[in-house]
């Protein structure tokens, strides 16, 4: 899978984000594009045919590993790495909105069409809460699936056409362990500098419209 429209689409929208929200792309793009590219990817590639069971009962192996992992760890968090940053479109749709009212209006209708103000502030905030709703959404998707965040040595499986109680070996349990835990742990930062940026945002917002309204009360 080619990741380069994801990585162009983090660098577009870097332009536009304060602090805190570069600081979101760099966790996405170094500690979670490029481990999930040059390491993870790797990991589970052969997960289906190196999933052994102790039978050879035909289709038993099959249904047994269906069973325990109904979604690939890899696929699932491919596809986590492409919600959360989807959001982030919103931000790079408005701007060009901006940007292209002030060509056909043919004015400078912004003072930069890329601040956080006014109705682009708005559509910020949106994406910050969508962001956060799809990390805590995959993690408990995560958490659900598979029966919490371990990945176990051995399972055992009973489900026809195994003709008894089966035992299925998961290949480098402890490795793909590690790996689960690092996509946790990077998916909780995550959740962490989405709120600080949402928090940081009202505060700033809630400042500037107080010191707005005390100037006019003065005058």
């Amino acid at each position: 899978m080619s990741w380069a429209f994801l990585r162009d689409l983090l660098s577009g929208v870097n332009k536009y984000s304060t602090g805190i929200g570069r600081i979101w792309i760099a966790v996405v793009f170094m500690f979670r594009l490029l481990v999930y590219v040059a390491a993870a990817e790797n990991i589970w590639k052969h997960e289906h045919d190196e999933f052994e069971c102790n039978i050879k009962q035909p289709g038993c192996e099959n249904v047994c590993f269906d069973h325990f992992f109904p979604v690939s760890h890899i696929r699932l968090w491919a596809l986590q790495l492409i919600m959360v940053s989807t959001p982030s479109l919103l931000v790079v749709f408005h701007v060009a909105y901006r940007e292209n009212r002030e060509k056909h209006h043919n004015q400078k209708l912004y003072k930069n069409p890329g601040k956080i103000d006014g109705g682009l502030l708005c559509t910020y905030l949106i994406s910050l809460i969508l962001k956060t709703g799809l990390e805590i959404v995959f993690l408990v998707l995560f958490y659900k699936l598979y029966n919490g965040f371990k990945i176990p040595r051995l399972v055992k499986c009973d489900i026809k056409p195994c003709p008894n109680i089966v035992d299925c070996y998961i290949s480098k349990p402890t490795e793909k362990m590690i790996f689960l835990y690092f996509l946790v742990a990077t998916s909780c930062l995550c959740i962490i500098l989405n709120l600080s940026e949402l928090s940081y945002l009202i505060f700033k917002y809630s400042i500037k419209c107080y010191l707005k309204r005390h100037v006019k009360k003065q005058q």
